[in-house]
């Protein structure tokens, strides 16, 4: 009886241990994302170095929008490619049209490439934030307010910045279901 309770015990502490794991993989994952700059993440909030600008070199920023199958938009970079110096902020946009004939919500989800570059690209204020909705027919020009952090590795020329659009639901009816 002794080594049933013993064996009941363990795999209530191994279930309760493996709970525990998936609780906090979303987290540990993303701290692991951060640090390392894997998969695109990106900072999302100034620090203190955009207060200085590095004018000592330059960094090519390119800008390339995709949009997710079935997604009636279109969604496009009004500029492709800039020339910036490290810790300079700049304004962006991102014209978006809904080709429908309802309002559609979209939300812009960022990459940043290489991975390695991702968490020296900070967003002040993003589109990408928010979901984006877009009534029949109608046109947005959508900002983008970035800089580069001055501390981007010497042997890092170029990011490229890319948005994937896909269909979001109304705030409302995500709330509803």
């Amino acid at each position: 009886m002794d080594r049933q309770k013993r064996s009941f015990w363990s795999l209530v502490a191994m279930a309760v241990g493996m709970f525990g794991f998936a609780f906090a993989l979303v987290p540990l994952y993303n701290v692991f994302c951060d640090i390392t700059g894997i998969n695109g993440k990106t900072a999302d909030t100034p620090t203190a170095a955009s207060e200085r600008v590095d004018t000592s070199r330059q960094v090519t920023v390119e800008f390339v929008a995709y949009i997710h199958p079935g997604m009636r938009w279109t969604f496009e970079p009004e500029v492709r490619r800039m020339v910036v110096y490290p810790g300079e902020t700049h304004t962006v946009s991102f014209k978006a049209h809904n080709l429908t004939a309802v309002e559609t919500v979209g939300q812009a989800v960022p990459s940043v490439s290489p991975g390695l570059g991702a968490q020296y690209f900070n967003k002040i204020e993003c589109f990408c934030f928010n979901r984006q909705p877009l009534g029949a027919g109608a046109t947005a020009s959508l900002p983008l307010v970035f800089y580069v952090d001055p501390a981007l590795p010497e042997d890092i020329n170029t990011l490229t910045l890319a948005y994937t659009l896909f269909n979001a639901k109304p705030e409302a009816a995500a709330q509803t279901q």
